[in-house]
């Protein structure tokens, strides 16, 4: 393939605010100043393109390809060089100092995917899955935020990984349909489940024993990203205070609701969303 198909196909010409308005963090990035709501939906608008390749029905090597053009494309906007339709992202990345190791790393995350489906990870290996397609989100994010190195890089490592671990246990038998499985092995031995074949597993009644184990990990990250933004202005931390809350409310009500099928998706209710919007909205 050559480099302008791969770049061609690597971008999607729909504006970055479309692509953000289904994203159950859309509430959060609507109550900041224009100008970071912006930036965050070009991150957004950039996750969600690479991800889409990654779980797309293309051949392997064609979606390797295409996660490889995108790469290109980082390295070219940060070279300085005009990349048609990454403009506005170039503008956030040099507005708010984004580091172009938290773009990268987000394309290896997702590659980790498009590569082969992740089948009972070890817990290393989820946690670096974690941190790449999630935490690297949350330390981009971060700057836009106005949080410094510190307090923003704790933040992003404990709230990144409390919002993956909920997606996980969320999408347990959408992944499973597609062939992946990301409870780690550690969490299937507690569960004195031997298999790794995703439909095995989520079928298997001792299922619950490991989503404890990955729900508890969660609430962990929870706390401690809940500490953290305990020492931050509450100007710098009403976004990530939105998408905390939600992502833990969905958590507890899987908890309560059960891990045994049939598994009732949760959804929290839009008067929900937005008495958790309005509590942060305005301080």
């Amino acid at each position: 393939m050559s480099a302008t198909t791969q770049q061609s196909s690597a971008l999607d010409e729909k504006p970055a605010v479309s692509r953000a308005g289904g994203s159950s963090f859309y509430l959060a990035m609507r109550i900041l100043a224009r100008a970071q709501r912006e930036a965050m939906f070009e991150i957004y608008s950039f996750c969600r393109q690479v991800d889409d390749i990654a779980d797309s029905d293309h051949p392997r090597s064609q979606r390797l390809d295409e996660l490889q053009a995108w790469r290109q494309n980082i390295e070219n906007v940060y070279d300085r060089r005009t990349v048609p339709g990454l403009e506005s992202l170039s503008r956030a990345i040099g507005r708010y100092d984004l580091q172009k190791k938290d773009f990268l790393a987000i394309i290896d995350g997702v590659e980790m995917d498009a590569r082969s489906d992740i089948r009972g990870p070890s817990f290393d290996e989820l946690d670096l899955y974690c941190d790449r397609v999630a935490c690297a989100v949350g330390r981009l994010s971060v700057r836009v935020f106005g949080l410094n190195e510190t307090d923003g890089d704790m933040l992003a490592k404990h709230l990144g990984r409390a919002l993956q671990l909920t997606n996980i246990l969320r999408d347990i038998d959408e992944d499973a349909a597609i062939g992946r499985l990301y409870l780690p092995r550690e969490a299937l031995k507690l569960a004195q489940i031997d298999s790794v074949e995703p439909e095995t597993v989520v079928s298997d009644s001792r299922i619950g024993v490991a989503c404890e184990y990955l729900a508890e990990r969660a609430r962990e990250h929870f706390s401690r990203a809940n500490e953290i933004m305990a020492k931050c202005p509450r100007s710098r931390v009403r976004a990530p205070k939105i998408m905390g809350e939600v992502y833990r409310a969905m958590l507890e009500e899987m908890i309560s609701r059960g891990w045994s099928r049939p598994r009732t998706p949760v959804h929290l209710s839009k008067s929900h969303l937005v008495w958790i919007a309005l509590r942060h909205a305005f301080v």
